[in-house]
């Protein structure tokens, strides 16, 4: 998992660097508390409806998705995390970081994860 600055990189930047590398990319947006960004993630990668918005939850449903983009047939995926300065100070911050991090040792070259600290 890479982390960048939003004042160094722009995401059109970033989806033009991505795109280059021919890869996929799906922005998470921003949200700025912990029940926000899950509900944030379950949405952007239309996670199932039964998707139970914790931190477990976001694991499980991560490895399935990576699972998903594996055997899809398309290029890999990076996705791109928007994390705001409020939500960065929150504990589950550095969990959700480390549960992308499984995810895309998991899934190996078909999914990267990029965090843009706004």
């Amino acid at each position: 998992m890479k982390i960048f600055s939003a004042d160094t990189w722009t995401l059109d930047e970033l989806r033009a660097q991505i795109h280059d590398a021919g890869r996929r990319a799906l922005v998470v947006p921003a949200a700025d508390s912990k029940k926000a960004v899950l509900e944030t993630f379950g949405e952007a990668l239309d996670f199932p409806e039964h998707f139970g918005v914790n931190l477990d939850a976001l694991n499980d449903s991560l490895h399935d998705f990576a699972d998903a983009i594996n055997e899809d047939g398309q290029p890999p995926l990076t996705l791109i995390w928007q994390a705001p300065a409020a939500f960065r100070a929150d504990r589950s911050f550095g969990i959700i970081c480390e549960i992308l991090q499984d995810a895309e040792s998991y899934a190996g070259n078909d999914l990267n994860v990029i965090a843009v600290c706004l």
